[in-house]
This record gives C-alpha cells, structure tokens and sequence, in this order.
C-alpha cells in the first residue's frame, strides 16, 4: 500500500511525534494552520470516517482521549477544534483516517 500515513506510522516516513502508543500516533502537521496542529491517526489503515465500523471504531474513541490529552499537554484551556475531512470534496488530501487537532488561537467561525 502506497498510504504516506501508514508509512509515518510505520516509521518508514519521520515525523515529529506529539504522542504514540500501540494503536495511535500523532504528529505535528507540516502545514500547520493553528499554533498548535496536530494529526491523530490511527496505525491500522482506516480510510476516511465513512469506513469507521463497530469491529474498527474502539480506536477513534483512543483518538479523542489522546486528543484530549494533548489538548490538556498544549495548554488549550481556552479551546481547541478536532476535524476530520472526508473524501475529496470534504478536504481530505491524504486517503487515512485522521484526525487535526487545532488550537491556540481563535478557532470561532466566522472570525472576528
């Protein structure tokens, strides 16, 4: 499989990692669009949201406690954003589940 994510996780690609543990690694984004942008994947490829099944999903409940955790880690007591882009039109640029954690700045919609 040609999956880029799955070669970070794989530790075939470097990445700056926030956080790992047997199922999850998070990094920091090479594009970051917040002070603090962290992807969150899980190791096991998952395509996109909409491959999320009862026999896969315990790990996107791990996503979002080390999201949690990180968030807590980053100090983003005045809030944070988790999205998750779905297919092209959705923004998903990289075919793996994953999962931005956004914060340090302002995140309302619309800004201002």
């Amino acid at each position: 499989m040609d999956c880029v994510f799955c070669k970070i996780a794989n530790g075939e690609i470097p990445s700056n990692k926030a956080y790992e543990d047997d199922k999850v690694l998070a990094f920091y984004d090479l594009d970051p669009q917040a002070p603090v942008h962290i992807l969150i994947i899980p190791k096991e490829h998952i395509q996109s949201v909409e491959e999320i099944t009862p026999q896969n999903s315990a790990v996107v409940a791990r996503i979002f406690e080390v999201a949690a955790k990180l968030a807590k880690e980053k100090n983003l007591t005045d809030g944070f954003r988790v999205v998750s882009n779905v297919g092209k039109d959705g923004g998903q640029s990289v075919p793996h589940l994953h999962f931005h954690l956004l914060g340090g700045r302002s995140m309302k919609w619309p800004p201002g």
